[in-house]
Order: structure tokens, then sequence, then C-alpha cells
């Protein structure tokens, strides 16, 4: 495992075990990276609650509450429904804290106005949702793990905010 991620995720475990907070993910691009970085570290029952995988939009819509016009509309790797599934990931889940993920890792699935390494991330705390669109370099692996770093260094930047 990179050790980058791994130092990583063990700095937000211990901000969230400082504020005593929990969280929830609801990944696509990532397949589950995240949460499973994260459940990796003992004691992680302290502060994570859990994960959705939301990799196809029926999920998206069904279990994170995201809205079928707005799948439509924007389509699945887009601002609107990446913050839709952080408000879903906190309501659903129970916890102040989400981030979620949605991209086009590659190597197929890009198009001109949505290339392969086009990456939403969002970010909520009580009900406060904040996103940022990434375009992220290299092959699917590569992508997809430059997403769960980003992920993890916005995480760690809310909790940092928060204990302030």
């Amino acid at each position: 495992m990179n050790s980058n991620l791994e130092q990583k995720a063990r700095t937000l475990a211990d901000l969230l075990l400082k504020a005593n907070l929990r969280l929830a993910t609801g990944e696509s691009c990532t397949g589950g990276w995240i949460s499973q970085l994260l459940t990796s570290i003992p004691g992680s029952s302290e502060w994570f609650e859990g994960a959705v995988v939301s990799y196809s939009n029926a999920m998206k819509h069904k279990f994170l509450g995201v809205p079928e016009e707005v799948i439509r509309h924007s389509g699945a790797v887009s601002q609107s429904v990446v913050e839709s599934m952080a408000l879903g990931v906190v309501k659903n889940l129970n916890v102040p804290l989400s981030v979620t993920v949605s991209g086009v890792a590659g190597p197929g699935g890009g198009s001109p106005e949505k290339p392969v390494g086009t990456v939403w991330i969002g970010w909520c705390f009580d009900n406060q949702v904040r996103s940022k669109l990434f375009l992220f370099s290299g092959d699917r692996e590569q992508v997809r793990e430059q997403t769960v770093a980003a992920a993890l260094d916005g995480l760690i930047k809310v909790v940092q905010t928060i204990a302030r």
C-alpha cells in the first residue's frame, strides 16, 4: 500500500479522534478504496461509520438520495451529483462528516467535456458542502490513487478547520 496514503489516513484518524468526529464515505470511481484505507487502521471503528460504494446511477439515487433529474441533467461526474452524494451520506449514515467522489478513471468513458481523469470530490460537514473539480493524469490506477489522496487532503483540511 502507498505509504503516503497511509500517512494521510493516520493523520486524519488522529484528527477525527481528537475532534470526536465520525466520518462516512460515498465512493464511485474509487470503488471503496478510501474506506478500505481508513478501515485498515486499528481502532477505526471509533471514528469511521461506513461507506456506500455507489458505482451506478441507480445506487446514487436509491442509497444516497441523488435526484434522478440531477443525474440526467448533469451526469454522474458533476458538482451537483457529488454534492448531493455528500449530503446523502451525512443524512443516511447519520454522521456529521462525509467525503464523496465521482469521476472518470479510464481508460474509457471519457468525453471532450469530461476526459479521463475528470473527478469531482465533495466534502460535507454539518450539512455544509464544498466540492472541487480535479483533472488527474495517468492510467486508471493512478487516477484513482490521486483521487484518494485529494479526498483525504480535503478531509484533513475540513477537520483542522473544525478543530480550531
